[in-house]
């Protein structure tokens, strides 16, 4: 079972780290992958590079045993629909290999906004991580689709794809945004994120001009 993590990376941190490491001892994960985005249709533009945030995550994970990189969005040209994503990586595993697109609860009751939401489940189980004092109340629309495909977590191994799975994890306390302010304000952003991409953030001066409406 392959697990895809996708995000801006804007930078990696440990609130990514913890909550992938934590599912692969949960769960049947052969490798979690993470997945950079070239340009995100849903947010505004990252500010680092896709050079800089792929440099970062390649250093967060290394040596890090079913962690791996996936750079299929950073190949391909144009937003990073994630159905596209999907779609490409199905073609690459087969269709015989459980995928499982791994997102936060937020993202998830966000879904509706998604380009052809609908068909994501074609390619892969989508699961779902939140609070265990959460509580998903999807819109109409998504619940109308959620119900025929959601199953327990435990079940994700069992097909290719299909299905929607929700699972409790304690909240990593950590964001992109937090610490490109800390890196603003000259604030010590280490224990937050890997040491080397602490020195990566340094040596490439990243994060240090102020954010605007575009990134």
């Amino acid at each position: 079972m392959i697990g895809i993590l996708g995000g801006t990376f804007d930078p990696i941190h440990y609130g990514h780290i913890r909550p992938a490491r934590e599912l692969i001892d949960r769960l049947p994960f052969d490798e979690i992958r993470f997945m950079p985005s070239s340009v995100p249709p849903h947010r505004a533009q990252p500010q680092a590079s896709a050079r800089q945030r792929l440099d970062m995550v390649r250093i967060a994970i290394e040596g890090v045993e079913g962690f791996t990189l996936e750079t299929c969005e950073l190949e391909r040209s144009g937003p990073s629909y994630m159905v596209d994503s999907l779609q490409e990586l199905r073609q690459g595993v087969g269709q015989d290999v459980p995928l499982v697109l791994i997102m936060g609860s937020d993202a998830f009751l966000g879904l509706t906004g998604w380009d052809r939401w609908q068909m994501l489940t074609d390619h892969a189980h989508i699961l779902v991580t939140q609070r265990p004092d959460y509580v998903v109340s999807p819109e109409l629309d998504l619940e109308v689709w959620l119900a025929p495909r959601q199953i327990k977590p435990e079940l994700l191994a069992d097909s290719p794809g299909g299905h929607v799975a929700m699972i409790s994890q304690e909240e990593v306390d950590i964001s992109s945004t937090r610490i490109r302010a800390m890196i603003r304000d000259q604030q010590d952003i280490r224990g937050l994120l890997p040491d080397p991409v602490c020195d990566y953030i340094k040596e490439e001066g990243l994060y240090l001009a102020p954010e605007t409406e575009e990134n």
